[in-house]
């Protein structure tokens, strides 16, 4: 640099990939080049090749390419490599299916990919599968449009990627201020000094949502599968919908949620004493939209061989890997074994390399997790995926494995806790009516309902109420009459409802709460025994002295 001289690290020349950067600078079409010269064409006839050398396109004056000056480019351009390779771990390359990817290009910035929406990258395939080319007056304005459209990619499925790294790359100081040198980056990599910034509490707690939201929607597809096959068992399942742990370990530390369902859309994640309420939806595209008080998350989950892969989006994509036998060592992605480092029965130390596998045109060391007597489990040759199995270890010393922690304290989100979001009180009685979990014990519920209410709107109030619980008991009553089974009625209802049998799961969920919603229906009777009745709420209340005083129904009916 001192000398002002440079010279060529490499000279090979077929067109690179990076020919974009040329073309945006030259206005010159390479390949488009190419082909006129072997169609024998001069090169000085070429009409972009004249105007990138200020002569008229339509003139045949030549053209001396080692006295002429061409125009100098008025642009700067940046270009960025996008890879199936994980920045978290030392860029080692990973593979498998891809469900989509959204680019949009813009004005400023332009940019290709040889894979597509269910496209897929294998082991032995090169990692790139992207490239993104921005430009601008100078140089800044050529970061900031390359800065904004990595950050608006969105490459889902099982693979890795370093947009968001180089995200962080592009906002350093040192880049900014163009201090690099071809040995910036491998101080960075090598002291991992790019860190993707987030809260770790976020990260467990997402991390939770994620698995809650899965939990549910497994044990949802069972039932419904049962019932398409007739089959009852799954619903005495029902309600281990409404409360269930998830447990999620990071950074050494182990937390257990209880979770709770106060609605199709709201849980209640309990940690530490605090509860934390959050509405959730999932999109059509798989993600899950979190929203906690006013604070709003989009999350994309993959659990995958060596633990859950989470992307919160805006923020960071996060690994909280799976728990293993410290004895087992397993491979960190696809590829091919080459060969063992370590003999058969040797003793292999905790960060030594042990075995070398193959992927992607690359040889890579994978390093032992403990220290023991290793034993292969594979031979050369043999392929393997992420989280299989390469090898065992008799541990030298196991109290020296690091052990998981439970977490203890006090758990607090960045976005709080969604305290201050709460449905109205009739909401929440229908909810409980429903066989959600109540958000308090279900009398002072209605109590509270009733208070806040003006009295002129008790009668409606108690009728909605009454109409909701006898909406899903009067099914059982005509049955019970008939000296019918409960099985019995439940093959009634999904042969009525074959097209809809999610209707079929509801009133099953709210029978469930049997006790819950007579205690909401006791409780609601209580309140209004000394209003004048209207009518609508007195053939209600003849409908449920009506029920049987058996099946439940007794306290409700007397």
């Amino acid at each position: 640099a001192e000398s002002k001289e440079f010279y060529f690290l490499e000279l090979n020349p077929r067109l690179q990939v990076e020919h974009p950067v040329t073309e945006e600078l030259t206005r010159v079409n390479l390949p488009a080049t190419q082909l006129q010269v072997c169609m024998g064409i001069p090169l000085d006839r070429i009409p972009q090749i004249r105007r990138f050398y200020g002569k008229a396109a339509d003139e045949d004056s030549s053209i001396d390419f080692l006295q002429d000056n061409y125009v100098y480019p008025d642009r700067h351009v940046i270009a960025a490599r996008i890879t199936a390779e994980n920045p978290d771990d030392g860029f080692k390359p990973t593979s498998g299916r891809i469900d989509r990817i959204k680019f949009q290009s813009s004005v400023s910035c332009w940019g290709y990919f040889s894979v597509g929406a269910n496209g897929s990258i294998h082991e032995y395939a090169d990692s790139q599968f992207g490239h993104i080319f921005a430009h601008g007056g100078n140089r800044e304005e050529a970061r900031k449009a390359l800065m904004l459209s990595l950050r608006n990619i969105d490459v889902v499925g099982d693979i890795r990627n370093p947009v968001e790294y180089l995200v962080e790359l592009l906002g350093m100081g040192a880049f900014i201020d163009n201090t690099i040198d071809t040995s910036w980056l491998d101080g960075l990599i090598k002291a991992k000094s790019v860190e993707l910034k987030y809260d770790d509490a976020d990260v467990v707690f997402y991390a939770a949502v994620y698995r809650a939201m899965q939990t549910l929607k497994t044990r949802q597809q069972e039932v419904l599968a049962a019932l398409g096959k007739g089959q009852l068992g799954p619903l005495d399942q029902l309600s281990t919908m409404n409360s269930f742990p998830v447990e999620i370990a990071f950074k050494g530390t182990k937390y257990n949620f209880q979770v709770r369902r106060g609605a199709a859309d709201l849980l209640l994640f309990e940690i530490g004493g605090r509860t934390i309420k959050a509405k959730v939806r999932e999109q059509p595209d798989g993600s899950i939209y979190v929203c906690v008080g006013k604070s709003v998350m989009t999350v994309f989950g993959t659990e995958e061989a060596l633990g859950l892969r989470l992307r919160l989006e805006g923020v960071a994509t996060i690994m909280l890997p799976a728990l293993y036998d410290p004895s087992e060592l397993r491979s960190e992605f696809n590829g091919k074994v080459v060969r063992y480092l370590q003999d058969d029965g040797a003793v292999v130390k905790e960060g030594d390399p042990y075995v070398e596998l193959e992927a992607m045109k690359m040889i890579m060391p994978v390093k032992a997790t403990a220290s023991g007597k290793i034993a292969h489990t594979r031979g050369a040759g043999s392929i393997v995926s992420a989280g299989e199995l390469l090898g065992s270890l008799e541990l030298s010393d196991p109290s020296k494995v690091k052990k998981i922690v439970p977490f203890t304290g006090d758990f607090t989100l960045s976005a709080g806790t969604g305290d201050d979001e709460s449905d109205d009180m009739m909401t929440q009685v229908q909810l409980a009516l429903d066989g959600y979990v109540p958000q308090q014990e279900p009398a002072a519920l209605v109590q509270q309902l009733f208070l806040t209410a003006p009295p002129y709107l008790y009668n409606e109030l108690a009728t909605a109420v009454l109409d909701r619980y006898l909406a899903v008991e009067e099914k059982y009553v005509e049955e019970v009459k008939r000296n019918v089974s409960p099985d019995q009625t439940y093959l009634a209802l999904i042969a009525q409802n074959k097209e809809s049998l999610d209707k079929v799961a509801s009133i099953a969920l709210a029978r469930s709460q049997l006790a819950t919603r007579n205690e909401i229906v006791l409780s609601t009777l209580r309140s209004v025994r000394a209003i004048s009745n209207g009518a609508n709420l007195a053939d209600l209340v003849r409908r449920l002295g009506e029920l049987p005083s058996e099946h439940g129904f007794g306290e409700v009916a007397l």
